[in-house]
């Protein structure tokens, strides 16, 4: 009989692992599963045993105890708090503790997003409708939509079948600075969530960056993807050198929604038309002299935007349920053809430069451009196409009144200008059924007389007619000059009907100036009894 010691042999591995043969796990001993455990170093040995709890408790035991105690039972607390009653079994030279294995630290790439959870542990999220997580996906920033593929198995291709794909300028400017083709490039990003894109693609909205780039051929990549998917809603804001549009564009016939910045249109011979288009807008673009001659079939067309475009009398277009259309600083456009649409009901016309500095533009005056809105309840214009209208002699009534007109918007107009105050007048005059009225003041230079203009607004028939349906007045930017004046008083003393009268100065007017001029506008006799007199600061 071998004689008794000490030493406990230790058990074989849990798992056992040969040479070019599969993991066999151990079964593990009944005695390991009560509880015995056994923790070897060198110089020192230890072994207890756990006579109470639940075998996943963790118990931290302090050795220091059983220096003089040998043999006997202690009460410990387990790392879960309960009191269990521990046996020391040997002699330990030092403090020993045994605690749980440190678990593995989640790597700092991985979102740690929390789903949305019921009393029973469901996910509610999860299990949403597919068109609804899609919804969801849209609504967030492409680049935390593409992260959400980390969170199961169930997320992983989520993000592959969005519908809507927005690169939009917050995105280029971060992935612009690491370079087209780089890791992480802009280019190369964009080619990786077009390549795992399963479903069609109906909006793609990209913003291209003024970077460095040798050629445009991974975007015509992009817009050949885009007509083979179905796309109907297209945003390409380019911010780079001018981009001639690829001939697939011009195959993209379920669009509803276009808008380019910075390209050439250039379409091929057999183009016809979007059919299905509803709303454009075209900024900077060049047209071109291809399409001289040839007319652009949009039966849908509801809102045409054209700012700073060039060559636009070269962009003839058959839209007969246009409803609004925008032309900004476009002074070669042919408005009278554009505006000779039936449904137009907003008419947005700016120029940015005077109009001799242009040549080729379109004659036309007050009365010809007025007599085709017979529709319009909205008319914005500014001073510089108003300046362009009184190239002839303004007549005092028109053929025919603008009876829809309900909301007029007069920008930077100088009112001390004898003859932009005639077309101000003339507008006043012939628009029976006006409600609303919006007048920015331009300042004017301090060599040029004004007059002619006061003398204007003092005569007994400057304005011989009734604002019968006028509301709401409101001028901005006013600077106390004596046409400013009478030309509140004029409106004042004519608008029966009036509630609602807000005016605001120029942010260069000091405070005894707004005082001055809220003072001497109180003292106006009013037409209306129930008009009200607002008088604003200027905002910062």
């Amino acid at each position: 009989m071998w004689p008794f010691t000490d030493l406990t042999p230790p058990l074989p591995p849990l798992k056992r692992r040969m040479a070019g043969r599969p993991t066999i796990k151990r079964r593990r001993d009944a005695s390991e599963r009560m509880g015995n455990h056994t923790i070897s170093k060198a110089g020192m040995k230890e072994s207890v045993n756990v006579t109470e709890g639940v075998w996943d408790d963790e118990v931290m035991v302090d050795a220091g105890d059983a220096l003089e105690t040998t043999g006997r039972e202690e009460k410990m607390v387990g790392v879960n708090g309960r009191v269990e009653r521990v046996k020391v079994n040997a002699r330990v030279r030092q403090v020993q503790h045994v605690r749980p294995p440190n678990k593995r630290k989640k790597s700092e790439r991985i979102i740690k997003m929390k789903l949305v959870k019921n009393v029973r542990g469901e996910d509610r999220i999860s299990n949403l409708p597919e068109h609804l997580i899609h919804s969801i996906l849209e609504q967030v920033p492409l680049e935390e939509a593409v992260r959400t593929s980390i969170i199961s198995k169930k997320w992983r291709y989520k993000r592959t079948k969005m519908t809507a794909l927005v690169f939009d300028e917050q995105f280029s400017k971060k992935f612009a600075k690491n370079g087209a083709f780089g890791h992480n490039g802009f280019i190369r990003i964009i080619n990786k969530v077009l390549f795992f894109h399963k479903s069609p693609t109906l909006k793609f909205h990209i913003h291209i960056p003024n970077m460095f780039l040798d050629s445009f051929e991974e975007v015509d990549h992009w817009v050949l993807f885009l007509s083979r998917n179905g796309v109907n809603d297209l945003l390409l804001n380019n911010a780079n050198r001018r981009y001639e549009l690829p001939s697939y564009l011009f195959y993209c016939l379920e669009l509803t929604k276009l808008e380019l910045h910075k390209c050439c249109f250039k379409p091929p011979l057999e183009f016809e038309g979007f059919l299905n288009l509803e709303e454009l807008r075209l900024e900077d673009i060049d047209f071109g002299a291809s399409l001289y001659g040839t007319k652009v079939n949009l039966p849908r067309l509801k809102k045409l935007c054209l700012v700073k475009c060039t060559n636009v009398y070269n962009f003839n277009i058959k839209a007969t349920k246009l409803q609004q259309l925008i032309v900004h600083a476009c002074p070669d456009a042919m408005l009278l053809r554009l505006l000779d649409i039936p449904c137009l009901f907003l008419v947005s016309i700016a120029f940015e430069k005077p109009v001799q500095d242009f040549v080729g533009v379109e004659k036309m005056n007050l009365a010809t451009m007025l007599s085709n809105l017979s529709k319009v309840e909205y008319f914005y214009i500014n001073s510089l196409f108003l300046k362009f209208l009184i190239a002839e002699k303004i007549p005092k009534l028109l053929p025919g009144a603008i009876s829809s007109l309900k909301h007029l918007w007069l920008l930077d107009i100088q009112l001390g200008d004898l003859n932009q105050l005639h077309v101000v007048i003339c507008f006043l005059r012939n628009s029976p059924n006006l409600e609303n009225l919006f007048v920015r003041h331009f300042d004017m230079e301090p060599r040029v007389d004004v007059g002619p203009a006061s003398d204007h607004l003092e005569s007994p028939n400057c304005l011989d007619s009734t604002l019968d349906q006028l509301k709401i007045v409101k001028m901005t930017c006013l600077k106390g000059s004596k046409p400013e004046l009478l030309f509140i008083n004029l409106l004042l003393a004519h608008s029966p009907s009036l509630q609602k009268f807000t005016i605001k100065p120029s942010r260069a007017s000091d405070v005894q100036k707004r005082y001055d001029i809220a003072k001497e506008v109180m003292q106006f006799p009013r037409a209306s009894a129930k008009e009200e007199m607002f008088c604003l600061d200027p905002e910062p």
